[in-house]
């Protein structure tokens, strides 16, 4: 049986998919955007603060399904300038301490609402 996560800590939907999905002890997230979940308005154009605000998403997901961001087993990060690898990975170690999850990070030709990053997760649920 799957289970809907839905946490109004993070930006609703856009579309015809749910915030995250707990199958077993999994926690699946969908992709999330640097979307305020206050207003529903995408951050200014800088990487730094929409970074900040997908892990933010993300960790509202994460609790609100009972687990951790830093029960993180796989991340996927899409970036459309793979320029802010660098500023990902300092990011990313002040929301995840080691043991990091497995990572892919990829550059892509445009993200929905023009993001400039999108991450979806895969967690661990005790």
């Amino acid at each position: 049986m799957k289970k809907i996560i839905k946490t109004d800590q993070a930006p609703a939907a856009i579309g015809t998919y749910s915030q995250a999905i707990v199958h077993g002890n999994t926690l699946y997230t969908s992709g999330q955007i640097p979307i305020d979940p206050a207003t529903g308005e995408m951050l200014a154009p800088e990487f730094e603060l929409q970074a900040h605000q997908v892990f933010k998403n993300l960790i509202a997901i994460a609790n609100e399904a009972g687990t951790s961001l830093q029960n993180a087993i796989k991340l996927n990060v899409f970036l459309q300038d793979l320029e802010h690898f660098a500023q990902l990975n300092q990011i990313m170690g002040e929301y995840i301490q080691e043991p990091y999850p497995a990572r892919a990070a990829v550059q892509v030709a445009r993200l929905p609402k023009d993001s400039l990053i999108e991450i979806d997760a895969i967690i661990a649920v005790s």
